[in-house]
């Protein structure tokens, strides 16, 4: 089964389906923070931290710990990374190219939006970026991945090939 997902030209065409719909979610979210007059973190870190109190939290204690200790004092560089993540990311999973980084990337910001008690859209996400994710190469065949990868295989080959050659 795994080598069906990993190798199959039909499944590498419906795993770039799945690649775009969500590259194009990143992009679109990214691009409304871009040009939406300025997108500031701090109001959704404030409200996750609210959420990790009372009976039932939302927001686990050591996430929230986190939240008010490290990502509201840096509000302004975490709203920076988001903005421009969702843009990366969305642009890299529709050209298809270092699409396993790119889907990883987006799992991580998927996971920090749902830890900070945000349901929306993440979950759905993450369960389709682990088909990406476990395709491997597969999930770039039709993008910028079916060159690029293996230029650079070639290319890091060849140099480390050389160095032995080069020592002996």
């Amino acid at each position: 089964m795994l080598n069906f997902i990993r190798e199959n030209k039909v499944v590498a065409g419906v795993l770039a389906i799945i690649r775009i719909y969500i590259g194009y979610a990143w992009i679109t979210a990214g691009i409304g923070k871009l040009t939406g007059g300025g997108f500031d973190a701090s109001g959704f870190i404030q409200g996750a931290i609210a959420s990790a109190g009372g009976d039932h939290p939302a927001v686990q204690g050591w996430w929230a710990t986190f939240l008010e200790t490290v990502a509201l004092p840096n509000a302004e560089l975490f709203s920076f990374m988001v903005m421009w993540g969702e843009i990366l990311v969305g642009a890299a999973l529709i050209l298809g190219i270092f699409t396993n980084f790119a889907a990883l990337m987006g799992m991580t910001m998927n996971f920090a939006f749902l830890f900070s008690g945000t349901v929306s859209t993440n979950a759905q996400m993450v369960l389709l970026t682990v088909f990406l994710v476990v395709a491997g190469f597969n999930a770039g065949r039709y993008g910028l991945d079916r060159w690029v990868i293996p230029f650079l295989k070639d290319h890091t080959l060849n140099r480390k090939q050389t160095k032995k050659v080069a020592m002996a």
